[in-house]
């Protein structure tokens, strides 16, 4: 335990006695496992403290983390990239987007780091209200906020689209290319890409929606499963529910970050969400399309499409060649498994999005010089 003793001295341990439990607690149920068993963690903020803490160190043999598509930036796909890019490069366009996807390329190498280089306008912004005041403040321009993300920024962006909506706003615009999570994990179920034995799900996502849209992996798949927060120690305990669950053969719907996440999630939210956008089917990189996984602007909204608008349509585009991240977004990769992986691919002048997105598994791989 000498190792683990000093790992747990880092500063971000918080309470390194329980953590040392904890994880006897796992030894001695790793004991017990008939088989190695792979844990998905599905949220990208958990790859990166599971990277950032040294939790794969620590962990039996028997107890293998995946990485799966719980990075918002990671899963927009190479043509929605190239959608992006084809407004970006539009005269009377501003862009405003959070850092990250400046650096996603599309496939043509080109990114909109690339545009604003060569003179496009496209702006870093912190909130979509930014981009909304850009839009007041620039009325002989189109202003597109790249919206991005999950169940967590939707409501956020929802928000600001009814606030443009409000207060005629006429030239702010977003992209919607929404993902939702649950319909990504009934594909990964329904696919069998990957062996997964058990999913953490994300803690995020979770105070928005609830606990209670993940009830039909028990239900149907008889999946273990926990929601968990973001701290090293929760992430550990969630770890030891889904092993007692494997160990026991009982699977259920854990809670271990119930200070945050109730059954039925943030009401306001989801409210907001349904007034301001229809269920659609998404695009998701390296798996195509998944039936009813997005969300489109409802029709009362329509006209702050940014795809209407520019009259772009989605055309399906090659990964980059020899990019694992669609195997890594999968499961089935790990990012060391990848010959670009801290080579020909950094953060700098990355190839794929995993190693771009603050979120991504590559990214993290690389952050904390995980090689092994």
């Amino acid at each position: 335990m000498d190792k683990i003793s000093d790992l747990f001295k880092r500063e971000i341990w918080s309470d390194s006695a329980l953590a040392e439990n904890i994880v006897k607690r796992i030894e001695n149920l790793s004991e017990k496992l008939k088989n190695k068993v792979n844990i998905m963690e599905v949220c990208g903020t958990h790859t990166m403290s599971i990277a950032e803490s040294g939790i794969r160190s620590i962990l039996p043999g028997s107890v293998n983390l995946i990485s799966g598509p719980g990075c918002p930036v990671c899963v927009t796909s190479s043509g929605d990239i190239d959608r992006i890019l084809s407004i970006a490069s539009k005269k009377d366009v501003i862009i405003a987007s959070f850092g990250d996807m400046l650096k996603v390329k599309g496939s043509r190498g080109k990114n909109l780091h690339d545009i604003r280089i060569s003179g496009g306008d496209v702006r870093v912004v912190y909130s979509p209200f930014d981009a909304l005041k850009i839009a007041k403040e620039n009325k002989d321009k189109n202003v597109v906020f790249i919206a991005v993300g999950f169940e967590t920024t939707a409501p956020l962006i929802a928000a600001v689209v009814k606030a443009a909506k409000i207060e005629k706003v006429n030239n702010f615009f977003i992209t919607p290319l929404f993902k939702l999570v649950p319909p990504a994990l009934k594909f990964l179920l329904d696919s069998k890409i990957a062996r997964i034995d058990a999913f953490i799900l994300p803690g995020h996502v979770s105070a928005i929606i609830g606990y209670k849209p993940y009830e039909f992996l028990i239900n149907k798949y008889k999946i273990p499963c926990a929601v968990a927060g973001f701290e090293p120690i929760d992430i550990l305990r969630g770890i030891n529910l889904i092993l007692e669950q494997i160990v026991y053969d009982k699977p259920r719907l854990d809670v271990e970050y119930s200070r945050v996440v109730k059954e039925n999630g943030n009401e306001i939210a989801l409210k907001l969400m349904s007034e301001v956008f229809d269920l659609d089917d998404a695009n998701w990189r390296a798996i195509g399309v998944i039936q009813g996984s997005g969300y489109k602007l409802a029709a009362e909204y329509k006209n702050f499409d940014a795809f209407e608008k520019f009259e772009v349509s989605y055309k399906k585009s090659a990964e980059p060649k020899g990019c694992l991240c669609g195997a890594v977004l999968l499961g089935i990769s790990r990012p060391i498994d990848c010959k670009h992986f801290a080579k020909t691919c950094t953060p700098t002048d990355a190839i794929g999005p995993c190693m771009v997105s603050s979120e991504g598994a590559c990214a993290a791989w690389y952050k904390y010089g995980i090689k092994r």
